[in-house]
């Protein structure tokens, strides 16, 4: 993840999330392929990989919450893995390495202890890594936009209010067991509803190397999934 911008934005709203960015570096790919971690499929690149969804707490019983979460990963996976995905990423000779969900949860001492669960669906081809992340809160795209730093520029999506910006990733070598600054993350954050009434999808992308992201890449892909998804509307 991006660490140090995830820690921060958590704690000024549950709704405001950060992309998982990390660049992995050195003999890390390679050790991962050797572990399986990797899905990727022999067959042409418009083949998807399969989507594998991670429980949000595996070790103890599940709960109608946690089951709703963990299900609502699974389909933010299964929109995001699709076929044309390399096409849509303007890489249409790449292939798709890895695809999966999982959910988030997080505690806040200050509402009694509840707990909130956050769906989310990560998918890596051979030049990108996506993740999309469902925000089911009250927050809406216009309150956020002050929380996202200068590089925060409102646009819109398909009619709804959106917020493009940008994070750092980190670089990671398991090697030498260090870390640097990485390349550019490129979010958008795109308000449910046309009336920015409250929830939102947010859609990251950056790619393995350090080079800045195509933008008119993540808004082809959001274009293409964010009506696609369970709980947006048209109105």
């Amino acid at each position: 993840m991006i660490e140090e911008y995830a820690g921060v934005r958590k704690s000024l709203h549950p709704g405001v999330q950060a992309a998982a960015a990390l660049v992995l570096v050195g003999g890390v790919l390679g050790a991962m392929w050797g572990l399986g971690i990797f899905n990727l499929s022999s067959a042409a690149a418009s083949r998807p990989a399969v989507c594998s969804v991670t429980p949000a707490t595996p070790a103890t019983p599940a709960t109608p919450a946690a089951a709703t979460a963990d299900a609502s990963a699974g389909r933010l996976c299964a929109a995001l893995n699709r076929s044309d995905l390399p096409v849509l990423l303007g890489t249409p000779g790449d292939h798709v390495l890895n695809a999966s969900g999982s959910t988030s949860t997080s505690t806040f001492t200050s509402a009694g202890g509840s707990q909130s669960r956050t769906p989310q669906a990560d998918v890596q081809t051979t030049t990108y890594s996506l993740e999309l992340t469902g925000n089911d809160d009250d927050l809406t795209v216009a309150q956020a936009v002050p929380l996202l730093g200068r590089t925060a520029q409102q646009t819109t999506v398909l009619g709804h209010p959106a917020v493009l910006y940008s994070n750092h990733t980190i670089a990671f070598s398991l090697g030498g067991g260090t870390t640097r600054p990485g390349g550019i993350a490129r979010t958008l954050m795109v308000a449910r509803s046309a009336k920015d009434g409250g929830g939102s999808f947010e859609i990251a992308l950056w790619r393995q190397d350090d080079v800045l992201p195509d933008d008119n890449a993540l808004r082809r892909v959001a274009e293409r999934i964010l009506p696609t998804l369970p709980g947006w509307t048209n109105g």
